[in-house]
């Protein structure tokens, strides 16, 4: 997995509240076994007509928010059920960050699982990013992982708080495999043990 640490990206809004995972990724798109290629379903039916033309209402299909990899929503973001396709589908379409003053607790933990970095912010400074995304075109965020902190060019810098055992997993770019790969010297000097005392009896 890819080490996280600073990224300064074009912010991208879904400003709806409860956006549950079906509507991440609808149901009828998970029959790949593989973690890519979700990107292009994300956000289907809002994203698309009926006729799989772009929809011109959908926020984040106007041509300002192309390439954006930082994406901010409202509350309860990832609810519904649990499928690990939803941040597949985020990250494979190029989001790293999101942003949202709460989420359904499995897709949070899944997100730092794919190297997604999901960040909490009270309700007030996510209305905040949402008035200054509609304001400037383009508009980027500067977020630090090392420090904890979100930034821009118009004098915004906010502090955000994060588990620092997650922290290091993704400035680490760990997940939970990689994690225990740190280990292998310890885990193959144990098997080596456990095997002699088998032997010995």
């Amino acid at each position: 997995m890819e080490a996280f640490k600073q990224l300064n990206g074009i912010v991208a809004p879904v400003d709806r509240v409860n956006v549950d995972t079906d509507a991440i990724i609808p149901k009828q798109f998970l029959k790949r076994i593989e973690r890519t290629g979700f990107g292009q379903f994300l956000f289907y039916e809002w994203r698309f007509d009926e006729a799989g033309n772009d929809n011109p209402a959908f926020e984040m299909n106007k041509p300002r928010y192309e390439g954006a990899s930082v994406l901010i929503s409202r509350a309860n973001f990832g609810c519904g059920s649990s499928r690990e396709h939803a941040p597949w589908a985020i990250m494979d379409y190029g989001f790293r960050v999101v942003i949202a003053p709460s989420y359904a607790d499995i897709f949070y933990n899944n997100c730092f699982k794919n190297g997604i970095l999901p960040i909490k912010l009270s309700e007030a400074q996510v209305d905040d990013l949402f008035n200054r995304t509609a304001e400037h075109e383009g508009y980027k965020l500067n977020v630090d992982l090392e420090n904890k902190t979100l930034s821009d060019d118009y004098g915004l810098i906010i502090s955000f708080e994060l588990d620092e055992h997650r922290r290091q997993f993704l400035l680490q770019g760990l997940d939970d495999i990689g994690l225990t790969l740190k280990h292998a010297d310890e885990i193959a000097a144990y098997e080596e043990r456990h095997a002699a005392k088998l032997f010995a009896r």
